[in-house]
């Protein structure tokens, strides 16, 4: 059974080699202490959400405190092709339920996008809390998932935002019921052509619409930006669903998996 994972601040492990302590405070200390009920002489992993991994055994644990013998220090890196999660605002918290799943599946990180069918909408006083609890939802998906990496929670946009996001990116999937080509073949497609990014990595967007759909506006804005529309199989899914699937099949053909 692997060992349950912890998460410290970037950087707070940078100096930790083996047969050091590191101490865990805070909330995720009392998280592992009182929670948990982690105890001395049990393994634990502890990651600092940027890819760095320390392994080691408890030997104290008081509330609010953690201490950890260090056994070992990975460093685990991206992913060479990056997976982004566009998701539309659904209410029924159905699109923290996608960023979660999606989390657990492996997504690199995660856009909120305020599509013109999306009932939930996120005014300019509710925007950064709802932001926050979106990234606290990932965070704790990371670490049911026992990842060294917190996908990041990027700033929400609106059409033209996203329409600025699908041109940057390598290559931008809507995910359409209406589409011919299914998913699979759209993904092998450009896997046989791709050229590595700048810096060695691309990166992949899969959109996800609202309960009521993309409309076919946005799809052609988004097409005229560079996406491409793939048909993720023959059932009509829920906007909580569509994205966790198609990071499994996108995982499994990309060799991420």
């Amino acid at each position: 059974m692997s060992n349950p994972v912890f998460f410290t601040a970037p950087g707070t492990l940078d100096q930790q080699v083996p047969g050091s302590a590191f101490v865990l405070e805070g909330p995720e200390a009392r998280h592992a202490v009182t929670v948990k009920r982690i105890a001395v002489g049990e393994a634990v992993d502890i990651a600092d959400g940027a890819g760095k991994r320390l392994t080691g055994t408890v030997t104290a644990a008081l509330p609010g405190e953690l201490t950890v013998e260090c056994l070992e220090v990975a460093n685990e890196p991206r992913p060479g092709t990056r997976l982004v999660l566009v998701q539309a605002l659904a209410k029924g918290d159905r699109d923290e339920l996608a960023a979660e799943t999606a989390t657990e599946l492996g997504i690199d990180a995660v856009i909120p996008w305020q599509a013109e069918r999306s009932i939930v909408r996120w005014k300019a006083e509710r925007a950064a809390k709802a932001h926050a609890k979106w990234q606290s939802v990932v965070t704790a998906a990371a670490k049911q998932a026992r990842r060294a990496w917190i996908p990041e929670v990027r700033a929400a946009v609106d059409g033209a935002g996203l329409q600025a996001a699908v041109a940057a990116a390598d290559l931008a999937v809507i995910l359409h019921e209406d589409a011919v080509r299914p998913l699979r073949h759209v993904l092998e497609s450009w896997l046989a052509t791709a050229q590595p990014g700048d810096s060695g990595s691309r990166e992949v967007l899969l959109i996800v619409g609202p309960e009521g759909g993309i409309s076919p506006r946005e799809v052609t804005r988004l097409c005229d930006a560079g996406a491409v529309t793939a048909l993720l199989g023959h059932h009509v899914l829920r906007s909580s669903t569509a994205g966790p699937a198609a990071t499994v099949l996108a995982s499994d053909i990309l060799g991420r998996w």
